[in-house]
């Protein structure tokens, strides 16, 4: 899926470089992901979470006007039920996601993809579970990954980035407030969710945060290395459309090996409860 990036409301003088900070999003887990983040005044955590729920809500409206939301009640349930096993654990990383408005849906696309919105708005497409015959533990290091990327606030991050670079126009809803800001910064998540790739650094680390989060909920975290030799045999030996093509696959599936298994003990722990 592509989506146009559109300039919010005729606003067309680009932003400054805005006040930045250091922030910490997340508490490093038992994989230590603990990188001091640089993050600009110009978009809070807040902003980017009330746009995604428009975001999302023009996804879900778009895929169901073409009858392919949910269509599969079965498939549905099942990854749902991997999410509710996962979701309970993001505490790890940071003590407010659990009590997010988490939201899991299924599209029906033969692409191989999935996303999670900033504040849990997830999408798990049909196509990677059909194309790749992916067992539970698969679609979890798949969630796991996503889930990752939003308890590290990487779109805010990649945001502060592209405003500081002047990208992004005024629309963003600076000191705007209002519906024409949640618009903008509606716009601003579906750019940040589709057209914007991942940094090697930003895959890298929900590599690791994705297979502690399996571990946790007791799915197998070596899972991650097979489902990547499936998405990689899938696109034809390159990396799949949805992840970066900034690490290596060789390098890729090192780390993965590696980190999946430092948390074998929880893995090991969660099947014993």
């Amino acid at each position: 899926m592509r989506v146009i990036f559109l300039v919010g409301l005729g606003l067309a003088a680009t932003l400054s470089v805005g006040g930045c900070r250091s922030v910490r999003t997340t508490d490093g887990g038992s994989v230590g992901v603990d990188r001091q983040q640089t993050m600009s005044a110009l978009v809070s955590t807040r902003q980017l979470e009330q746009g995604a729920v428009q975001a999302y809500r023009q996804a879900l409206s778009q895929a169901n006007q073409k009858g392919l939301l949910n269509q599969d009640a079965a498939m549905t349930a099942r990854v749902r039920g991997i999410a509710q096993r996962l979701i309970p654990h993001t505490r790890v990383f940071r003590s407010d996601a659990p009590g997010w408005n988490w939201e899991v849906n299924v599209i029906n696309s033969k692409e191989i993809n999935a996303w999670c919105m900033p504040g849990g708005k997830i999408a798990v497409y049909s196509g990677l579970i059909q194309s790749l015959k992916a067992t539970d533990d698969e679609i979890a290091a798949v969630m796991g990954h996503e889930i990752a990327h939003a308890l590290r606030e990487h779109a805010r991050e990649r945001a502060s980035q592209q405003i500081n670079a002047g990208l992004f126009a005024t629309g963003v809803g600076v000191a705007l407030g209002g519906s024409p800001a949640t618009m903008d910064m509606a716009s601003m998540v579906t750019q940040l969710t589709y057209n914007l790739p991942n940094s090697r650094l930003h895959e890298t680390e929900a590599d690791r945060m994705g297979v502690e989060l399996a571990a946790r909920a007791g799915f197998d975290p070596r899972a991650a290395i097979s489902l990547w030799e499936k998405m990689r045999q899938a696109a034809g030996g390159g990396p799949p459309q949805f992840l970066s093509t900034h690490p290596s696959p060789e390098t890729r599936i090192n780390d993965l090996r590696d980190y999946s298994g430092r948390v074998m003990t929880l893995f090991d722990a969660a099947r014993r409860r």
